[in-house]
């Protein structure tokens, strides 16, 4: 007993020397740590994510509007607007205990009507809600502080789909009897958040302020978020390079650039906070298009293009090559298997020669558009790879650049467009981020990120609406096998690569990426120590 005690007294002693020292390195924040300026490389179309989830705006939404849950690093959920969850054995109800005394920025109570309003709301317009919510039949409130929701079928995703980018929960009395789409508090929001919606200067930045009766306290420690709009890529390395920026994410400066700016002093570099959110870089055919319709022609541009280069030479060797629909992020549901159209130049123009697409003067085939987009710094670089590649083989692509809202509007509501790269989430489970890529039901005119190929495959939706509902984990990674296995034959797309996605951020910005969605998140822990430089 006594050799226990004094194992136990060294023990106390150790942890205590430990906890001192990681105290020492990591100081607490103070009450208020001043400004703190977000780096945004493309200006958002809205500041909440009801109807779109560009990256833009996922990365504002949260600063205002909340989720019920947030999750870890291994996407394991915590309390947000939700304090405690059950779920039933047959995997039909949610039931969640909701934050009491919580407020929205207007004064009034945040309670369970708001909760079911809002995803009731987000099943109907939200890009990802209707795989989301596919199989919810009701929200029932039986009190002001709890919320039920009822399936129909098993949703093995759910409880991890709560965060607020993905699903916000919004005020059911700024919305009630309105165009959703069109509501003044998608631009000027009203949240539960740590942060107040003060400005948007179209243009040039949006200024939040510190929410002072929000439920954390004394979160938040910033006094007041900027979020300026960089579009320049150089001028963005400048931007952290001279300490007029604190914060950017998603490798927000041009990949040539890093390793220049890694010799920074002052600056850091983390590429924890994106667990949540697997992306992967396409290329997208129309499937409505004269030439992509036919298959062969769509097997042909596959064995045109070395993803190889594109991560090595293109990308600078950040990323990983993809030939799956499911990214390599997700471990455990993605199938490495490669692609059956492997690169291969002599039998791309076979295959075109076939197809009916004969070489005419000048060696050109046909002629395409090429549309990129233009969220993130390196689009145009992949695009010029891709019209190289398209010439070796006899097709001549035309680059064309246009800003994000033209750019949306172009693929999803004018379907003005032939081939296109886009980069997609894959979230944190192939039925909410993948599934509306190819499943035929979520081809939607106008839905940004919905499946904008065209794609439509009876297989696919079956094998795809199974695994949607298949509590057996087992079963379940057969049916996206056998997607996979699918889609790879029927090249409606070409994944190319998954990026690695690297956050910067100034030495005196401390607690930015403590969440699996990182900077996407509220910031509430985020702190600047002023005492830096």
């Amino acid at each position: 007993m006594h050799l226990l005690i004094q194992t136990l007294r060294l023990r106390s002693a150790v942890a205590a020397t430990l906890l001192a020292a990681h105290l020492a390195a990591h100081a607490a924040p103070p009450a208020h740590s001043g400004t703190l300026t977000l780096l945004l490389t493309s200006e958002p179309t809205a500041l909440v994510t009801i109807g779109n989830v560009a990256t833009p705006i996922l990365s504002v939404s949260a600063k205002v509007t909340e989720g019920l849950l947030k999750y870890d690093h291994d996407v394991n959920p915590q309390p947000q607007l939700a304090t405690k969850w059950a779920i039933s054995p047959d995997g039909l109800t949610y039931t969640f205990t909701l934050r009491q005394g919580v407020k929205w920025h207007d004064g009034k109570d945040f309670t369970s009507a708001d909760v079911a309003y809002s995803i009731e709301l987000l099943k109907k317009i939200h890009p990802r809600g209707r795989n989301t919510f596919a199989n919810l039949t009701a929200v029932d409130t039986p009190d002001k502080y709890t919320a039920v929701l009822r399936l129909s079928k098993p949703a093995p995703y759910l409880i991890r789909a709560l965060v607020a980018t993905e699903t916000p929960i919004v005020p059911k009395h700024a919305y009630e009897g309105t165009d959703p789409a069109s509501n003044p508090n998608n631009n000027a929001p009203v949240g539960t958040g740590p942060f107040r919606f003060k400005e948007w200067v179209r243009g040039s930045h949006i200024v939040y302020e510190r929410n002072p009766e929000y439920w954390d306290k004394p979160k938040p420690f910033v006094d007041q978020l900027i979020v300026r709009f960089v579009t320049d890529p150089a001028a963005a390395a400048v931007a952290f390079e001279t300490g007029t920026v604190d914060l950017g994410y998603r490798t927000p400066v041009p990949l040539a650039d890093l390793e220049r700016l890694k010799k920074v002093p002052a600056l850091r570099f983390e590429t924890k906070g994106n667990s949540y959110s697997s992306n992967v870089t396409r290329l997208e055919f129309n499937l409505d298009n004269e030439y992509f319709r036919n298959e062969k022609v769509r097997q042909a541009v596959a064995r045109a293009v070395d993803r190889s280069v594109i991560v090595k030479v293109v990308n600078y060797g950040y990323g990983q090559v993809s030939y799956s629909p499911i990214a390599p992020g997700l471990k455990a549901f993605h199938d490495p298997a490669p692609s059956p159209y492997a690169f291969d130049l002599k039998k791309a123009n076979a295959l075109l020669d076939e197809a009916g697409f004969p070489k005419k003067a000048g060696g050109v085939r046909f002629s395409v558009p090429l549309d990129f987009n233009p969220i993130g710094s390196d689009g145009p670089r992949l695009a010029d790879y891709l019209r190289s590649a398209l010439a070796r083989i006899g097709i001549a692509a035309t680059v064309r650049a246009q800003d994000p809202s033209a750019f949306i509007k172009r693929i999803y509501t004018d379907r003005d467009f032939a081939l296109t790269t886009n980069g997609a989430s894959n979230l944190f489970d192939p039925t909410v981020g993948v599934q509306r890529l190819y499943w035929s039901k979520n081809f939607i005119k106008g839905v940004p990120f919905s499946n904008g190929t065209h794609y439509q495959s009876p297989a696919v939706d079956k094998l795809l609406e199974d695994a949607a509902i298949e509590n057996d984990p087992s079963r379940r990674l057969k049916l996206f096998k056998d997607f996979q296995d699918t889609v790879a034959r029927d090249v409606p797309d070409l994944n190319l690569y998954q990026p690695v996605f690297i956050t910067i951020a100034n030495q005196r910005v401390h607690d930015h990426s403590l969440t699996a969605d990182g900077v996407e998140s509220n910031l509430a822990d985020v702190w600047v120590d002023a005492a830096k430089k």
